[in-house]
């Protein structure tokens, strides 16, 4: 698929004139398969790689999944390694995957509040302004946005439904998940701090996680960044959105559970699929990952299960 690099400018939609003084959209401006924008955020330039399904001329605004790249990723390896793209062209959603600045590696990283060290740019506004920019396009639904990430991805998209609870209507989160920045508890354990994510309205969350994962331990412990686990992250959020039933637990497959909190405030839940053994890795993955980062799991597509639950959650 051929990249362009467009502009704001080149991306200005076209509009019509509307009784009431405002403008409304006669459809997207971006051409069906891979496209490079260029999104000017807090004074860079920052390249965000979208994907428009092919055959959705005409059929208005599309739901839009931002799909966050890992520490020493990119916008383009995130596409191709959790293949989102498939999804996209059979369900009708645009996928973006925005592009750390912060360069780590052969790859980049994101700056996550709280946790990330030294200063970087404010990736919270960056996805913001990727948002904005692609609703003007005429392309995003922005009623219907929803993120999800990988790894370091997962941790800046929690950070972001934390502070930015009306930008998205659910995130999905691939061995990631986080309900705030780690801090010392009562009995010196790590715990999410309460400080660090309030979102004044509850966020559907649903979150993917592998017992054997070496680099953000379903258990806890692990770089500093981490700290607490994943069983935490979810605990938290359940109570951020004020669930009161659950935890229920439902084995799926033959590794695979499902711990789920339901009765969440304003329809909200929190969900997150426990692949026992699973490495650091995006579940229902066919293309090769680096054998270090351990099992890709076949038994469940985080892909499929991450759309139905975006379905399942258009912001109200």
């Amino acid at each position: 698929m051929t990249a362009t690099l467009l502009t704001a400018a080149a991306m200005a939609p076209s509009t019509a004139a509307t009784g009431d003084g405002s403008a409304s959209y006669r459809g997207c401006r971006l051409e069906p398969g891979r496209t490079t924008l260029t999104v000017r955020s807090g004074g860079l330039d920052r390249v965000v790689v979208v994907y428009v399904p092919h055959g959705t001329a005409g059929q208005g605004r599309l739901p839009l999944v931002l799909n966050l790249h890992g520490s020493q990723g990119a916008a383009t390896w995130q596409l191709d390694g959790s293949q989102l793209e498939e999804t996209a062209q059979s369900e009708g959603f645009l996928v973006a995957a925005p592009q750390g600045a912060m360069v780590l590696g052969a790859g980049y990283q994101w700056n996550v509040p709280h946790v990330t060290d030294g200063d970087g740019p404010d990736d919270e506004r960056f996805l913001t302004d990727t948002i904005t920019q692609l609703v003007r396009t005429g392309c995003a639904d922005q009623d219907r946005v929803y993120a999800t990430g990988y790894s370091g991805g997962a941790r800046m998209v929690s950070q972001y439904a934390c502070d930015n609870p009306g930008r998205v209507a659910a995130i999905a989160a691939v061995s990631g998940l986080r309900a705030g920045a780690p801090v010392a508890g009562a009995d010196g354990a790590l715990v999410p701090d309460p400080e660090t994510c309030a979102p004044e309205r509850p966020v559907p969350v649903l979150a993917f996680a592998g017992t054997g994962d070496q680099i953000n331990p379903f258990a806890g412990g692990g770089a500093a960044y981490w700290g607490y686990g994943a069983v935490a992250a979810q605990r938290r959020w359940a109570a951020l959105d004020n669930c009161r039933r659950g935890p229920q637990n439902t084995r799926v497959s033959e590794h695979v559970t499902r711990t789920r909190y339901a009765a969440c405030r304003h329809g909200a839940e929190v969900t997150m699929y426990v692949v026992e053994g699973g490495g650091h890795t995006w579940p229902g993955a066919t293309v090769p990952w680096p054998p270090v980062l351990g099992t890709v799991t076949q038994e469940i597509s985080a892909n499929q299960l991450m759309w139905r639950f975006f379905q399942d959650h258009e912001r109200s």
